[in-house]
């Protein structure tokens, strides 16, 4: 079993950042990718980014040039940096973990993801 717990959500101004962290403990080994998701009210979760072992990181275009992920490997934690925020990246936030090795076509699929954070919540004001 893996655990993961998410912090660094909030509200922010439009134009502002956030920082996203998600720690690992548990079951993790030395080769495994954890990604970010997040789904907004009414809609499907979706993909914004992931990072596989050996950090090759991965966007969603509506995110890319503005988030950026990455990892420490002896935290076994993820963050995910948000800059530029919008009112459209309002939305509760999951991070996720897989053993897999996810590729550019793979990283987006919800299915490969073994185990899921509680969620944290991102509130983007115009």
């Amino acid at each position: 079993q893996v655990q993961l717990v998410e912090s660094g959500g909030g509200s922010v101004q439009a134009g502002g950042s956030l920082r996203l962290s998600c720690a690992a403990s548990g079951r993790t080994f030395s080769s495994y990718a954890m990604g970010w998701f997040r789904q907004a009210p009414g809609k499907e979760r979706d993909f914004v980014a992931a990072i596989n072992w050996s950090s090759n990181t991965y966007y969603a275009t509506s995110v890319k040039g503005r988030f950026t992920i990455s990892k420490n490997n002896a935290k076994n934690t993820v963050y995910l940096q948000m800059n530029s925020l919008k009112p459209e990246d309002t939305a509760v936030y999951y991070c996720a973990f897989t053993y897999s090795f996810i590729t550019a076509q793979s990283a987006g699929a919800m299915e490969q993801y073994n185990y899921w954070g509680q969620g944290t919540q991102v509130t983007v004001s115009s």
